[in-house]
Formats: structure tokens, C-alpha cells, sequence
């Protein structure tokens, strides 16, 4: 009975699968912008994606993908495909990297076919809007096709990828929770100010409080776990300068300057920076090959030497990810979900991220369509409300950034059948958390320096 009234349900959506995003989901946001919908439809698609990544590095899923026709040694075969992959040791970060491969080609394709549209009008708008079945069937079928890549020379040149994207990417989280921050202290103030109310400024006061204590925290932590007395003089040098640009970020944000250009900027976006930024730190030491400085990895690879590859016996040594992997997970849930539903009032993040002001947000009620269903609105028959195209490459980012985070920014070894930390990997995160910083303090200080021109 429950399989019938399934089918009856699929069938019933058949036609909005292969309609628009308004006729998609309107059962379950009737008052959501159609600008809004599509984003949350495309990081389903994402989210999918990740998911099932999650699953293929889970321990005992190396007999599965074993089934692969040509991926791994001593799996099913098929002619003209040789493949040397021990499946009991990288398979499952194989598989990673073939998914997050679909995807990325997935989002880059509609990134490059979304360029330049400036309205619902344009025909390029309908495909961007509807056409989902078939847009999770070329999803699918660009995925099968990335298992049947040989492997060669593909995962060190993928590596090299991800680890460019995820850099980038890791600058766009930083944006959009310096955007939150800014939306959030705004909000806050504004509802203290017009209901003359305290207790939203005793609200925000809580949570900066708790972000310094959290970034403080963890700063003494990273001293005590991740350093020695005579050794690991780049994770001191790491940590200590980090400190110090959040102290300057955290004085510059309430300098009475500052605050008379931008009356909105404070503390709470400093010390959300701020824990963003040792969360980065964190990351990026966790990626020191040196077991002395690192033991995040040595726990991974517990009675491993640092001279020896890992050894085949243990495959579930090396196919799971550590704390900082979890963490980077939920952030990027967090930012994946707060850049589909975005309305902000920050004209410099709206540059930065291609979108309108206050265009993500809901309106009040849904169109009713022919057949009495509530659709949601078309609020892009005159401009579009976010740029289609960056919005793809945003996603294509957060792909290879989804694929370093599964693998621990790991460099498969083809060769040794080994996974590997590398030193290039942990000055890519770190060196963002620099640049993150710098562009923070732009925002703060660019209106300063450049009084005749327009920072509202």
C-alpha cells in the first residue's frame, strides 16, 4: 500500500520535475522567490553529491566499488582499461575524487551556458529554472562516466585542482560569514533600537564573548597539542601571527573612525572572523607530515611510522577523516545553505558575490497557478537577482573543496598505494587565512582611504 501511494506521489510530480523550480517545490516554500527556490534545488544536487561521497569512504565500502568493472586491482575487469588501484587501500578516496569530478564538471557546464543573463526572459533562464529530472540525469551520467577514467596521471592533476579551488572557496566562506556577521549584528541592533529592548544587545554581547573565548581556547590548545618545546616552528609562527592580525582586525573594527564610516561593523563580526580564522589554522596543521607536530594524522595512522607507507592490511586507517574535516563539513553546510537563501544589504559582499540587494529574500504569497497549486514568484522578469554563472562557479568551488575536505587534502600515491600529507597543502590553507584577513581589514578600512568614493 505504502508503494503505491509512492508512485502515485512520483507520478503526481513527474511534470514538475520537468518544469520549473516554482512547480517544483511549491509544496514546500508556496511564498518563496523562484531565484530562491532554484539555489536550494542546486545545492541539493550538491549535497547529494557530498553524501554520497561520504558513503564511498565509509569502512567496509571497498567491497562494493571492488564490483567497478575496470577501477581497481583485482576487481571486475573490462578490455582496454588497466587499472593498478589496490581497492583495499584508496579506493574509497578513488571514488572521491571521481565524484567531486561529476559535480565539478556538472556546476562548471552550467557556469559557462549561464554566462551574461540578465533576466527570466532569456532562454537560457528556462533551463536554469526547470528541466530537473534531465539535469539530474546528465548529473548522473557525467558520474558514471568519471568511474571509467583511467587513472594515470588524473589524481595528482585533479589534486592540483582541488587544491586551487578549495583555496578560493575558502576565501567565499570567508565572505559569506563576514555577510551573516553584518546581517545578524544589523538585524540584532535594529530590533533593540526601534522596541528599545536590551535584550539583543545582550544577545550579541553573549555570542562575541563566546567566539573570543572559543578562538582564545583554541589558540591555547593548538600551543599545547600542536608545537614543541624544540620543534614545529611553523605551527608557533602559524598560530602566533594569526593572533595577532585577529587582536589588530578586533581594535581596527571599534576604532571611532571606522565606526563613523561604518556604523554597523563591531566586534561580533571581528570574533566571528576570528574563530573562522583558528579553525583554518587548526586545518592547516593538521596537514603537517611531521608526526611530531601533528597528532591529528599520527592518530590516523597509528603505529605507522613516518618513513613507511601505509600499509594494505589496515585500508580503514586511511578511509575516514579526522575532527577538522567534520567541523569543515558543517561550515560549509552553513555557508552552502545561507548563500541559497541570502538577502543582504552589504553592497560590498553583494559585488564580491554577484548578487542584488535584498535579492535571496521570500516575499509574502505564491501566484496561483491554472491547476490550483500556489507557485512561487518570478521575481526576475525585469533583472536577475544573483548572477547565474558565478553562482554555478561557486558550487563548481565548493565541489573540489567538498573533495580535499573527504580526503584530508590528502595526495594519493598511485605508485606506493599510499595516501599522503603534503607541506603544499598546508600553506594553501594557511596562506588563505592571511589573505582573508587582509580582505576583512580592507572592508574596514577602505572607506577610510578612499573618502570620495561609495562603500554603502
Amino acid at each position: 500500500m505504502g508503494a503505491c501511494m509512492a508512485l502515485c506521489s512520483l507520478a503526481s510530480c513527474a511534470s514538475c520535475l520537468c518544469g520549473s523550480a516554482p512547480c517544483l517545490l511549491c509544496g514546500c516554500c508556496p511564498s518563496s522567490n523562484n531565484s530562491t527556490v532554484t539555489r536550494l534545488v542546486f545545492s541539493f544536487f550538491l549535497l547529494l553529491g557530498t553524501m554520497v561521497s561520504v558513503i564511498m569512504i565509509l569502512p567496509g565500502m571497498e567491497t562494493q566499488l571492488r564490483k567497478i568493472p575496470g577501477f581497481c586491482q583485482g576487481g571486475s575487469t573490462i578490455p582496454g582499461i588497466d587499472n593498478h588501484v589496490d581497492c583495499d587501500v584508496i579506493v574509497g578516496y578513488k571514488s572521491v575524487y571521481r565524484m567531486c569530478f561529476a559535480m565539478t564538471c556538472f556546476f562548471f557546464l552550467f557556469s559557462v551556458i549561464m554566462v551574461r543573463v540578465r533576466n527570466s526572459k532569456d532562454p537560457r533562464a528556462v533551463i536554469q529554472n526547470g528541466f530537473w529530472f534531465f539535469k539530474f540525469l546528465i548529473l548522473v551520467g557525467i558520474t558514471v562516466g568519471a568511474f571509467f577514467i583511467p587513472d594515470g596521471t588524473f589524481h595528482t592533476v585533479w589534486f592540483y585542482f582541488g587544491t586551487v579551488g578549495s583555496f578560493i572557496f575558502i576565501l567565499i566562506q570567508l565572505i559569506l560569514l563576514i555577510d551573516f556577521a553584518h546581517s545578524w549584528n544589523k538585524i540584532w541592533v535594529g530590533n533593540a533600537e526601534d522596541g528599545n529592548n536590551k535584550c539583543w544587545f545582550a544577545g550579541l554581547l553573549t555570542f562575541t564573548v563566546l567566539h573570543y573565548a572559543l578562538a582564545f581556547t583554541s589558540v591555547v590548545l593548538f600551543y599545547v597539542y600542536y608545537t614543541q618545546p624544540n620543534d614545529c616552528t611553523e605551527h608557533k609562527v602559524f598560530i602566533s601571527l594569526n593572533l595577532i592580525l585577529c587582536v589588530i582586525i578586533s581594535i581596527v573594527s571599534v576604532l571611532p573612525r571606522v565606526q563613523e564610516a561604518q556604523p554597523h561593523s563591531g566586534l561580533l563580526q571581528a570574533s566571528l572572523i576570528s574563530l573562522y580564522t583558528m579553525y583554518v589554522t587548526w586545518s592547516a596543521m593538521t596537514n603537517n607530515p611531521s608526526r611530531e607536530c601533528n597528532p591529528s594524522l599520527l592518530s590516523l595512522v597509528s603505529n605507522v611510522s613516518s618513513t613507511d607507507p601505509v600499509p594494505t592490511s589496515t585500508p580503514g586507517q586511511v578511509q575516514w577523516w579526522d575532527a577538522q574535516g567534520i567541523v569543515g563539513l558543517v561550515i560549509f553546510l552553513f555557508c552552502t545553505l545561507y548563500a541559497s537563501i541570502r538577502s543582504s544589504s552589504n553592497t560590498q559582499v553583494n559585488k564580491l558575490m554577484q548578487t542584488e540587494e535584498g535579492g535571496g529574500g521570500y516575499s509574502g504569497e505564491g501566484e496561483i497557478g491554472e491547476d490550483g497549486l500556489r507557485r512561487a514568484v518570478d521575481n526576475e522578469e525585469e533583472a536577475v537577482t544573483y548572477s547565474y554563472s558565478f553562482f554555478h562557479f561557486h558550487l563548481c568551488l565548493a565541489s573540489l573543496y567538498i573533495m580535499m575536505t573527504l580526503t584530508n587534502w590528502y595526495q594519493p600515491d598511485i605508485s606506493t598505494q599510499a595516501m599522503q600529507s603534503t607541506m603544499p597543502a598546508v600553506w594553501v590553507k594557511i596562506s588563505s587565512s592571511w589573505l582573508g584577513l587582509g580582505l576583512y581589514l580592507w572592508t574596514l578600512i577602505a572607506p577610510l582611504m578612499f573618502p570620495d568614493r561609495d562603500f554603502n
